[in-house]
């Protein structure tokens, strides 16, 4: 393919090569996506492979913490591989960055279980997540930037936007290989190898990744910069140590990045997991409900992408932010209404009390082999994982574990009693598809995955725009995967543990109500948008308000 003249003076319709550049670069971020996601989406069902049993709730915090480890570790892929980018280019960045994410997820199927190696198996879990993050941490900068400098002024918000369907395909695409793989496969098939599929394919998927990527041609802004020489020779130097461009790193977290992260996890993956574990729909109903909110709304995020490149990038971001906030508390109780009414009647008619000790009741995020379950843990854990809310009432001293259940008393923590009151008092285990509101079920989760478009369609080409070219990879790259990596990725662990320690089965979404509120002061205060601005000079863009 020929190198692209300059982005900043043509005009008419996109060319063949330019196309080419945007399929070639979106598709290869798909499926890094669909590799990096497919934990994320077997996260509930992994608890049980990988993870020892005795406790439901600790053992799926286990797996979230698993599943947090590959964020986490995303922002030192950003540096590692953004320094990279910046020092030898887009193109064979990414190329390597594609094979580390395919191979990793391909071993994944390789891995024997906890029943099998023991505590060996969560270990080598981790450590292929967290090889999977250090590949995404690089991957996508790459992409977005590698498009970005292929784009007309004019344009950047429409063409970056491709990019920013690529997490939400990946997703879907990982929903659709594991729910094909469950529909043709019985429970204990599925448990037993047939999970395996999914990360098999991603071979397959590697193969083609790599062949595409491998026709593409470096940055036109970058070779024109390396030509002229003006290339940086200390990325991360001048990216993280050097004023302004620290500050505006901070502010592009702040004010942009961590309130579109948790938009993100919320309306798709917490979504995902209230549906199967808090409302507990079947696994197959879930994915297929998500499944379709996505295909629905992945439009969206092209109509976002070229909106901004209208209005401007920042006030649909922060919108979007706004919406979210004010409305996640009431849409997640509707769901509950219209998935489970079983369960809200239920626990409308039975409001129940746990008293015990409250220093006896632990927190637990982090769980392994050094934690240590009370009775107390227990209960939690069985109201938790059962979807129903509860109040905690304080008896210092107590050796008792108590339940209250409307005006029925259990004493003592027991597991088979416990159960006995709650089945004697009408509780349903599983959602009963015939009461299920199917269209508005739908309908809501719809609504949460257009706010994801909102904040994420113009999310690349505004941090594209933030920042010089020769610094560009790595100061975009890392507040990205910090705001999604850590204040997004960290979503699931963190609201699943605040439910479990308040016995509020909505007291998580707290969480990503706080991070997008602030996200919104800081944005409206500090920042203004970059629509417009030349991305193929070498100085950065003055972001801050006067």
């Amino acid at each position: 393919m020929t190198a692209m003249a300059d982005t900043s003076v043509r005009a008419g319709g996109m060319t063949k090569d330019e196309k080419f550049v945007i399929f070639a670069s979106s598709l290869g971020t798909v499926f890094e996506w669909y590799d990096f996601y497919l934990y994320a989406t077997l996260a509930p069902f992994f608890a049980a492979l990988f993870f020892p049993p005795g406790n439901d709730t600790a053992a799926l915090l286990s797996a979230f913490a698993t599943y947090a480890a590959g964020f986490l570790v995303r922002p030192f892929g950003a540096i590692i591989f953004g320094r990279i980018g910046d020092l030898v280019g887009r193109k064979y960045t990414f190329l390597v960055t594609i094979v580390v994410m395919g191979g990793a997820t391909f071993l994944v199927g390789l891995l024997p279980t906890f029943a099998t190696i023991g505590w060996l198996a969560p270990v080598l879990l981790v450590l292929l997540r967290l090889a999977q993050g250090l590949a995404l941490g690089g991957e996508y900068g790459g992409a977005a930037t590698y498009v970005a400098e292929h784009s007309r002024p004019h344009e950047r918000g429409y063409t970056t936007s491709f990019i920013q369907t690529t997490a939400t395909l990946g997703f879907f695409l990982a929903l659709l290989v594991i729910g094909v793989s469950r529909v043709y496969m019985d429970a204990k098939m599925f448990a037993e190898w047939g999970w395996r599929i999914p990360f098999w394919i991603s071979l397959v998927l590697l193969v083609f990744s790599v062949w595409i990527r491998l026709r593409l041609n470096e940055s036109p802004v970058f070779a024109k910069m390396k030509e002229e020489g003006k290339g940086s020779k200390a990325p991360l130097t001048e990216s993280f140590l050097h004023y302004p461009n620290n500050k505006y790193v901070l502010l592009a977290l702040l004010g942009a990045t961590a309130g579109q992260g948790v938009v993100w996890y919320t309306g798709q993956f917490y979504a995902l997991f209230f549906l199967t574990i808090t409302l507990k729909l079947d696994y197959v109903s879930a994915y297929s409900l998500i499944a379709v909110s996505l295909l629905i709304g992945t439009p969206f995020f092209i109509l976002f992408g070229w909106l901004s490149d209208r209005i401007g990038r920042l006030k649909i971001i922060l919108a979007g932010c706004a919406i979210a906030a004010i409305t996640y508390l009431p849409l997640f109780a509707a769901l509950t209404h219209y998935v489970n009414p079983d369960l809200e009647a239920f626990a409308q008619k039975n409001p129940i009390t746990v008293t015990a000790d409250q220093s006896t009741c632990n927190f637990h995020i982090f769980v392994g082999p050094w934690s240590n379950f009370t009775q107390c843990d227990r209960a939690q854990d069985f109201l938790t994982k059962s979807g129903l809310s509860f109040k905690i009432v304080s008896a210092p001293g107590s050796k008792s574990v108590d339940m209250a259940l409307g005006s029925t008393k259990v004493e003592g923590w027991d597991n088979a009693k416990w159960t006995a009151a709650l089945k004697a008092a009408g509780y349903q285990p599983t959602a009963d598809k015939a009461k299920v509101n199917w269209f508005m079920a739908e309908l809501i989760l719809v609504i949460m995955v257009i706010y994801v478009t909102m904040v994420y369609g113009p999310i690349a080409a505004f941090l594209v725009e933030m920042f010089p070219t020769k610094i560009r990879y790595t100061s975009m790259s890392l507040p990205y995967h910090i705001g999604n990596g850590w204040f997004g990725g960290m979503l699931p662990l963190l609201a699943t543990a605040i439910v479990a320690a308040t016995g509020d089965i909505y007291a998580g979404l707290w969480y990503p109500i706080g991070i997008a509120v602030m996200t919104l002061i800081i944005g409206v205060v500090f920042l203004r948008d970059t629509k417009g601005v030349d991305i193929s000079t070498s100085s950065g863009v003055a972001i801050q308000k006067t």
